[in-house]
């Protein structure tokens, strides 16, 4: 965001203010050299702004050209170069040039990883300090793990908590380590929990279709924790496409008059894609038929390439920081749980990806009745009529809210629709014992978006709580916590997390 401020630097002219951190440095504004070159910068950079708004274009258009701009213009900033960054300048000078050398080596480094690092991955290890919520893994097939957690407490809801992350990244976001970990606190609240951990496809996978991951995913492993919880109905959770797959695995079950779920949660999920983000402006016609033909039968969807487009979404936090602290000050990235998973890639089996892309992105086709056929059954969401629990975050740029929102007038049942703070993983990733930042709810559910947040209510703290008191009342009645895991036919494999999670993108 640029503003015009009056100050008495450079003869007190009216100057644009650098609001970000890139020019927040007193080099900057020590030198009137470098004070006037970023100025110079962000004058530009408000300039073309200005001009793409004042083009007469489509929006899908004008919305490209708006992304290409700030593509450009974050990567021509003077902060990402030596010679106009004045604090990389400075401190080659006090270091004597050791910053420098540190610099060339970690970029040596990167180039031999094939990325730019964003964290001290020395610092993390899944299994050491990542999901480290005991546990054991008691079912496994060619695509994923199924985890039952061990009680924290004497006495558990006897409705179980089945979770479906997205098969995109790794389950662990939602177990990083115990102070931020949602599984604990699931467990804590007497929860009995299972999570499905996605296998990171490889060659003898790449074959696997969207109908094989609900059928040998989803619906395997709500399947399972009846089974082994001799429990007919549970409780289930979808993230991100974790939740579009669970919808539609709801309203398979329910047009088969299947009833196994006795309450559902989706966190930042889509299921009217009519504005996916800005994701879309890699999506169209020619690009789709080009990755369908090249592993639409059979063939691997890179994490990388997927990571990169994420990255680039948001290239001044995820690309252009990085290169300026790990490469022009020589300094090493700081260790950061967060970005530790968020480096860490999951493959994709091509035939799912591209059905994916296509059936929800290209054409949004789920929130058609009828339109899709899954697993030899007629997609209908508006048959799935349970209690629905829907979070989506205000600075979401992957599920815009107001997409999120749309849940509420495609499915039936009783709902509750919760804005929280932040954006897609932090704003999931919000502890309620840190209490910290806000979510925003109304009761009322009108069509329109804007309607619902001109009546709502901020409630300060983690949507956490708000969940747990909801989920409540579907967990039926405490019974006594079993100590064993699994059952006489699921019986323990491994401990958690498991193999598949540790399996990392070379």
């Amino acid at each position: 965001m640029l503003d015009t401020d009056s100050g008495e630097e450079s003869g007190g002219a009216a100057r644009v203010a650098p609001i970000d951190r890139r020019f927040s440095g007193r080099e900057w504004r020590s030198s009137r050299y470098f004070d006037f070159l970023s100025q110079s910068y962000l004058i530009n950079v408000r300039f073309l702004t200005d001009y793409v708004e004042s083009l007469e274009l489509g929006p899908l258009e004008k919305e490209r050209l708006r992304f290409a701009l700030r593509q450009l213009s974050d990567a021509m900033s003077p902060a990402n170069f030596a010679a106009t960054n004045p604090e990389a300048l400075k401190l080659v000078l006090d270091t004597q040039g050791q910053s420098l050398t540190a610099g060339l080596k970690n970029l040596l480094d990167d180039v031999r990883k094939g990325r730019i690092s964003t964290t001290d991955e020395s610092a993390f290890e899944v299994g050491r300090n990542l999901a480290t919520t005991p546990g054991s893994v008691i079912f496994e097939n060619d695509l994923m793990q199924l985890i039952q957690y061990r009680p924290l407490t004497e006495d558990v809801h006897k409705r179980p908590l089945v979770i479906i992350p997205p098969c995109i990244n790794k389950y662990y976001i939602l177990d990083l380590q115990p102070e931020n970990s949602f599984i604990r606190f699931c467990i804590e609240q007497g929860n009995t929990v299972y999570m499905v951990s996605w296998r990171n496809i490889l060659a003898e996978q790449a074959h696997y279709t969207w109908d094989d991951y609900l059928s040998l995913g989803v619906i395997k492993a709500l399947e399972i924790a009846r089974e082994v919880s001799g429990i007919d109905r549970l409780n289930a959770i979808g993230y991100c496409v974790g939740g579009t797959m669970l919808a539609a695995v709801l309203a398979i079950l329910q047009s088969k008059g299947e009833d196994w779920v006795e309450s559902v949660t989706f966190l930042t999920a889509l299921h009217d894609f009519s504005n996916a983000g800005e994701i879309t402006l890699f999506i169209d016609e020619p690009s789709v038929a080009a990755r369908e033909k090249a592993i639409g039968a059979g063939g691997v969807m890179p994490g990388r390439e997927l990571d990169f487009v994420f990255s680039v979404l948001r290239a001044n936090d995820l690309v252009w920081s990085y290169v300026v602290n790990n490469y022009l000050k020589g300094r090493p990235p700081a260790a950061f749980d967060l970005l530790h998973w968020n480096a860490d890639s999951t493959n994709l089996a091509g035939p799912m990806y591209c059905f994916y892309v296509r059936n929800m992105y290209l054409e949004n086709n789920l929130r058609i009745p009828n339109k899709l056929t899954m697993l030899g059954v007629p997609i209908d969401l508006s048959r799935v009529r349970l209690p629905t629990y829907v979070l989506a975050t205000r600075e979401d740029h992957i599920v815009p809210w107001k997409s999120a929102y749309r849940t509420t007038q495609l499915l039936g049942g009783e709902m509750r629709f919760v804005l929280g703070a932040s954006g897609h993983v932090a704003g999931v990733v919000n502890p309620a014992a840190k209490n910290r930042r806000s979510y925003w709810i109304n009761v009322q559910f009108p069509e329109d978006s804007q309607a619902w947040l001109d009546g709502v209510r901020e409630v300060r703290g983690s949507w956490w709580s708000d969940w747990n008191t909801w989920l409540a009342r579907f967990g039926g009645a405490k019974v006594k916590a079993k100590k064993r895991l699994g059952n006489s036919r699921y019986k323990p494999i491994e401990p958690a997390p498991g193999r598949y999670v540790k399996q990392r993108v070379v």
